[in-house]
């Protein structure tokens, strides 16, 4: 044990980032890893000579986790944002070292509350853990990417407890584990709490298994019995650079509507949807709409697709509001709904900051910077009521919660993943969006530019997905769903309220440690 304990602590820098990235969705995916993953990072910190170098090491290991996981910033950059590769890598090593303060953090609490060997380390540890993910879900403007317990995103048995807790009650879990298997191998934890911790790890795995089970069932028979009507996604694949330009815009309209046409003749569906601003022009009063309205009448069906829009707030102060949408065609050639993206991304439809950083301004490419929306009636066709999700908003649960309390029974997620390339990021951003059917028990149906496309039910199984980069088209028979989960009603929580129960489960602990004489904090 002590031999383990050691070539761990050595360790412990490089093997934990390596075995959470190859665990984690993209170019491996290999779950099981991730319940071990963390075990290496306690005890390189548990090592730590005082609790600044606690927060050195976390900051480290942070550094190199999130520069694996988001290496695909730089690509992104140098190619769609014209900035040059000594800027562009600085600029990753910006975003890894802030999503690592959030770690160096963990890590420096995780030193502390380690020196008092209590039972009710089993909650604070991953409580502080999964409180801190959703801070960062949330300050400034948020990003909550490739979270721990994303990692189960492949195994449908294993997600229904996400419409209790969300995926923050996976990261729980996950980093409860890792804990649990930590005190195992380090010869300093007392026999008694090694064993509480075990005893709990077995009866949540009982409690969750059987819950799955039940919940599964229900979600099936209840499916069984609903409407599904049948939705057809086209994947255009169009190259990013070329999308927007002047001659190109007829074609790319041509394409989607060449690949709807297959849909009809060969499904008939009710509904088309296409991706993210798959119009790539403003359609008001433009004559490249006129194919699209003979399109929607001579099939009867309607489409949501995504396009740019703009509303004039006042023309001769040139107060114009520009907007990322997605809009809804009904069968009479009419636009009958619309939702404009309410959560925009940071330096890609807005630039905060932008007059003291305008190397990167080239990032925007509408006519100045997107006006956020806000969630209001879902886009309706038949009996479709669909909540629309735009590009990363797909990786807010809030968001999706928001539309199922507006009254969606589907999830409908427009996207254009071009920017990634065929790097680890789409499949990271269609992982992630699992857990948004789950949580929700909605259908979720994605359209994507160049992919990953296609239809996750309830159970969060994929019943049709595309590939990356290749043109794509399929109807799927969606099943609709009016339930309202736990999750949905109250228990999203259950991340704010670790963040709260981290603190309190953590003052207690060095309170009583002061009291017994073994000082408040180790230095």
């Amino acid at each position: 044990m002590k031999q383990a304990g050691r070539l761990l602590t050595c360790n412990g820098l490089i093997v934990s980032p390596l075995l959470v990235w190859i665990a984690l969705p993209g170019r491996f995916s290999l779950w099981p890893l991730i319940c071990i993953s963390l075990v290496p990072l306690f005890y390189w910190i548990t090592a730590a000579e005082n609790r600044r170098v606690a927060f050195r090491r976390g900051l480290a290991s942070g550094i190199i986790l999130y520069s694996l996981l988001l290496y695909w910033v730089i690509p992104v950059l140098m190619q769609y944002g014209n900035l040059p590769w000594f800027v562009a890598i600085p600029c990753l090593f910006l975003l890894s070292l802030y999503m690592s303060v959030y770690l160096a953090v963990f890590a420096t609490l995780f030193f502390q509350l380690n020196g008092t060997d209590s039972v009710w380390l089993y909650g604070a540890v991953p409580a502080l853990w999964v409180g801190l993910d959703w801070l960062r879900s949330w300050l400034f403007g948020g990003f909550p990417w490739m979270d721990l317990g994303y990692g189960f995103w492949s195994m449908p048995s294993l997600l229904q407890v996400a419409d209790v807790a969300g995926h923050h009650g996976y990261t729980f879990f996950v980093v409860l584990i890792n804990f649990v298997v930590f005190t195992l191998i380090d010869g300093r934890i007392s026999p008694l709490r090694r064993l509480s911790g075990v005893i709990l790890v077995i009866a949540i795995t009982i409690t969750g298994s059987v819950y799955s089970k039940i919940r599964w069932n229900e979600v099936e028979a209840s499916l069984s019995s609903t409407q599904s009507p049948l939705v057809g996604i086209v994947q255009g694949n169009i190259e990013q650079n070329l999308k927007w330009s002047p001659q190109q815009r007829q074609r790319t309209i041509l394409t989607y509507l060449e690949r709807s046409q297959f849909l009809m003749e060969k499904y008939s569906p009710t509904l088309i949807i296409w991706p993210e601003t798959a119009l790539p022009f403003y359609p008001i009063n433009n004559e490249l709409l006129q194919p699209i309205k003979q399109f929607v009448r001579a099939h009867n069906v309607a489409l949501i697709t995504g396009a740019p829009w703009y509303e004039v707030q006042d023309l001769d102060k040139k107060l114009i509001d520009y907007y990322n949408s997605a809009l809804l065609m009904s069968a009479d050639a009419t636009f009958s709904g619309s939702y404009y993206k309410s959560h925009l991304v940071p330096y890609g439809e807005y630039v905060p900051l932008k007059r003291y950083m305008p190397f990167i301004s080239p990032l925007v490419e509408a006519v100045g910077d997107f006006t956020p929306g806000v969630i209001d009636q879902p886009l309706m066709a038949g009996t479709i009521r669909a909540g629309v999700l735009i590009c990363y908003e797909s990786i807010f649960s809030n968001i999706s919660r928001t539309w199922v309390n507006s009254g969606a029974n589907v999830l409908v997620n427009l996207t254009n993943d071009a920017w990634y390339g065929k790097s680890s990021a789409p499949y990271q951003s269609w992982a992630m969006t699992v857990f948004r059917a789950v949580e929700t028990r909605r259908s979720l149906v994605r359209a994507a530019n160049t992919g990953i496309s296609g239809v996750i039910d309830p159970h969060g199984r994929i019943l049709s997905d595309s590939g990356l980069f290749v043109q794509w088209a399929q109807a799927v028979s969606v099943p609709l769903n009016r339930e309202k989960t736990l999750f949905v009603r109250g228990g999203y929580w259950f991340a704010p309220g670790c963040a709260v129960a981290g603190i309190l489960i953590s003052l207690l602990l060095f309170a009583a440690a002061g009291r017994s004489g073994k000082g408040f904090l180790r230095q």
